[in-house]
């Protein structure tokens, strides 16, 4: 009899502040989504902790009440980890680890972790090292503080290295081999792009855990991998697909957070790069999700940061069947309305509808709900496209391969 295997999580809390520019409500909104991703990375999180500061302690983030607070409770109950839901500083890692003496975190350092598990091919892979690689140079002081600088004196003058210098070097060595290589993956895949002539391009963004690749397996009959963690998918996959007789490429694409890493967002330029060069975004959005608003909000702000936020785009808003809202009823009872009180006309009628001036779809991807509205619109939407591009030949393509895949 095979035993099962055992899952064994780090203990971790979790700690953020709340700010002026940062309510109550909102970092509690932040911290569900920290412990998210602390889950997926494999941790499991006994505690929260946060406090009111007009701005972060420069030195230790927190004051130093909170910070004897945490330093108790992580002694008396064995955790391991610490997570700060904001980049912290070089300094402030350095000091928050001499005083708790454990694994301190930030919100950076976990996407980044997540991020070296989830890579499956050589180029995800190259990226994500590195970014971490980025991340990691500036905070190397603080990993080396039991080392203490060579001091001068007879036979002891001269351009020596100390062990964190060389280390400095190694790594700045190491950024300038990684980029070097990913310049030549992207010439490899701005050549593959162009092989693909002038077929229609259809790109599937939207925050991470939406249901993209959900989508992607149910349009192209593909099987990328899905699992219900954050960024299950890395590495963009793209498909040929036809709908009615009209084929497109569909391309399934890294999935957007709340406060991405800087060097996630410039490691990852090549998988962007099939967003920048989509002819058509479908937004994908997890309407079941209480922030699917801000959810919004930032996958605009980074479709802006790299200059696609002015592409033709379908709002599709999915999971329509986990979609549970709570109303009043007249007897001031709060009661349950859940999605078998919704009709397609009822979702048509909200504010939703308008959010993609009425380009917006409502589906769900598990039960294909409402697929065929769906299929319609990106069909029409590609013939548009299409007929732009090819004036007097709309449906004569060159002969391409079933499946592509980067």
């Amino acid at each position: 009899m095979l035993e099962k295997e055992i899952i064994v999580f780090e203990k971790t809390v979790l700690v953020g502040i709340v700010t002026q520019n940062q309510s109550e409500e909102k970092l509690i909104e932040y911290l569900d989504e920290l412990e998210f991703l602390t889950y997926t990375a494999g941790g499991q999180v006994v505690k929260r902790f946060f406090q009111k500061l007009d701005r972060p302690n420069p030195k230790t983030f927190l004051g130093t009440g909170k910070m004897e607070e945490i330093q108790a409770y992580i002694k008396s109950n064995g955790v391991s980890t610490i997570i700060f839901d904001d980049e912290l500083s070089p300094s402030q890692q350095k000091n928050i680890s001499k005083i708790l003496d454990c694994k301190v975190l930030d919100r950076t350092n976990l996407i980044l972790d997540i991020f070296a598990q989830r890579a499956e091919t050589s180029y995800a892979r190259t990226q994500v090292e590195l970014a971490q690689c980025q991340y990691l140079l500036p905070r190397l002081s603080g990993m080396w503080t039991h080392l203490e600088r060579q001091k001068g004196g007879i036979g002891l003058r001269g351009p020596g290295e100390t062990e964190i210098e060389t280390d400095r070097r190694i790594v700045r060595d190491r950024i300038a081999l990684l980029k070097e290589k990913i310049r030549t993956i992207d010439k490899q895949m701005a050549i593959q792009r162009s092989n693909r002539g002038a077929m229609v391009r259809v790109a599937l963004v939207g925050y991470t855990n939406v249901g993209k690749s959900t989508m992607m397996n149910s349009i192209s009959k593909s099987e990328v991998f899905v699992e219900n963690k954050l960024f299950a998918t890395l590495d963009t996959t793209v498909r040929k697909v036809v709908i009615k007789n009209l084929p497109f490429l569909l391309s399934d694409t890294v999935g957007f957070i709340r406060k991405l890493p800087t060097q996630l967002i410039e490691s990852f330029k090549s998988t962007l790069d099939e967003v920048r060069e989509a002819d058509l975004l479908l937004h994908v959005v997890d309407i079941s999700h209480p922030d699917f608003e801000d959810h919004i909000d930032s996958v605009n702000q980074i479709l802006q940061d790299i200059k696609s936020n002015d592409k033709p785009t379908i709002m599709v808003f999915n999971k329509i069947d986990a979609y549970k809202h709570l109303v009043i009823d007249a007897d001031d009872l709060i009661t349950e309305k859940t999605t078998k009180h919704y009709t397609l006309e009822d979702w048509k009628a909200t504010w939703m509808n308008n959010v993609g001036k009425n380009n917006a779809l409502f589906i769900s991807a598990v039960n294909k709900e409402n697929f065929e509205e769906f299929r319609e619109k990106v069909y029409n939407a590609v013939r548009e496209i299409h007929i732009t591009r090819f004036p007097y030949n709309k449906f004569l393509y060159p002969d391409y391969n079933d499946v592509i895949e980067e």
